[in-house]
């Protein structure tokens, strides 16, 4: 009896150690979110947005052969607007606590575009016109500088402004409404007599504007290189021109009749919403 009183209270002794011991073992918590580090250093990602704005094209007759009318086309204003997407890279400096400097540059496919048409009446006639116009911003760039705040080591506030620039594909006509419609005066006329509303100037162009982009935004470090942005720009790439072409029915040969169409500054707002990954 006596033994088995001394092998019990040994059995409890072991176990109450054991209990301790496995008490004693300090909890370990799961990882927390990993912080945003130092926001310095280089860095890639991927947008996605939607662009809008307004534009107006004016036209003027360049010669004697294209004075087109005595009633000038009023100018015609219109909406451009498209979705666009695309890749931006760059590089921050975090320069205090709540500072940071960078550089950053995008490029963007755009879906961006816009029509327009104006009447007006030829001198020979007089015969209702008009004149049509489309401009299809195809794709756009921009190199800025970043200035942002830390609200904490997450969130980063910043504006943003520098270069941008883009191709612009414009093509305009200025036709008649009525079959057989001359649009000169005198003996000097332009061959719009082949076909109803038949074009009588017409042209296009492809062209690389450049000009400036400023703006605002947010960026969340959402995980450890892993951060998410909301960002708005203006964007003026500046104005441009066209030149609309005619054939004067001159005998015996034809000659070429011009007129210019100019467009006023193509300018436009973005927002989008982009993904970027911290190296």
């Amino acid at each position: 009896m006596k033994t088995l009183l001394i092998a019990a209270a040994a059995l409890l002794g072991a176990t109450a150690a054991q209990a301790a011991d496995i008490a004693a073992r300090p909890y370990a918590k799961a990882p927390a979110l990993a912080p945003a580090d130092s926001w310095t250093g280089f860095y890639a990602g991927v947008n996605v947005g939607y662009g809008w704005g307004n534009s107006t094209v004016s036209y003027a007759p360049n010669d004697a052969a294209a004075a087109f009318t005595t009633n000038p086309a009023a100018p015609a204003s219109y909406d451009i607007s498209g979705i666009l997407g695309g890749a931006q890279i760059g590089y921050n400096w975090r320069v205090s606590p709540h500072a940071v400097l960078g550089l950053e540059a995008d490029f963007q496919g755009s879906g961006i575009k816009g029509s327009g048409s104006s009447p007006y009446r030829t001198a020979v006639g007089p015969y209702p016109a008009h004149t049509d116009a489309q401009q299809d911003l195809q794709w756009f760039g921009t190199l800025r500088a970043r200035a942002g705040w830390l609200a904490n080591e997450r969130l980063l506030a910043y504006a943003t402004g520098g270069l941008a620039y883009g191709s612009v594909r414009e093509n305009v006509s200025l036709g008649t409404d009525s079959f057989g419609a001359g649009s000169n005066t005198g003996t000097v006329s332009v061959d719009c007599t082949f076909g109803t509303a038949k074009p009588c100037f017409a042209g296009n162009r492809s062209q690389i504007l450049v000009g400036y982009a400023v703006g605002a935004g947010f960026e969340y470090a959402a995980w450890q290189n892993v951060s998410v942005k909301l960002e708005y720009l203006y964007v003026n790439l500046g104005s441009s021109d066209v030149t609309a072409v005619g054939q004067t029915l001159l005998v015996p040969a034809t000659l070429p009749a011009t007129a210019n169409a100019h467009f006023s500054a193509l300018h436009f707002n973005v927002v989008r919403a982009g993904l970027n990954y911290r190296f």
